[in-house]
């Protein structure tokens, strides 16, 4: 179970990572040949849900990565990523997302400049 959730917390940094610096991710990436036909139609609701929830991600991502380098002893660690474990989980689902479709939505924005567009301009509202 331990393995589970520290590979869960990895999945979501990861994915969060891919659009939280859109800037190095543009210059990293290499052009998309354009929409893929196998990506379903993702709802502006859904986005919406998806840049919530990557920008509370991405603040824990930091919080807690911080957290972290300061603990000194193994067990300290420990518990504070199954507290982020808990809490990143808990940033995704409250957007009514499940943390598989949160992360399959990242992947698809990594690989779909669309996708990846529509995700930073409901990220761009939100902090106007």
């Amino acid at each position: 179970m331990r393995l589970f959730t520290r590979s869960l917390a990895a999945t979501i940094l990861t994915a969060g990572c891919y659009l939280s610096i859109p800037t190095m991710n543009g210059l990293a990436q290499s052009p998309s040949p354009g929409p893929s036909t196998s990506a379903p139609d993702l709802s502006d609701q859904k986005l919406s849900a998806v840049a919530a929830a990557l920008e509370r991600v991405a603040s824990l991502q930091m919080d807690y990565g911080q957290r972290i380098a300061e603990a000194e002893a193994p067990a300290e660690k420990e518990r504070i990523v199954a507290e982020a474990n808990n809490e990143l989980t808990k940033a995704v689902t409250e957007q009514g997302l499940s943390v598989e479709e949160y992360t399959s939505i990242l992947q698809q924005a990594r690989d779909d400049s669309e996708i990846r567009r529509k995700i930073l301009q409901h990220i761009h509202r939100s902090d106007k």
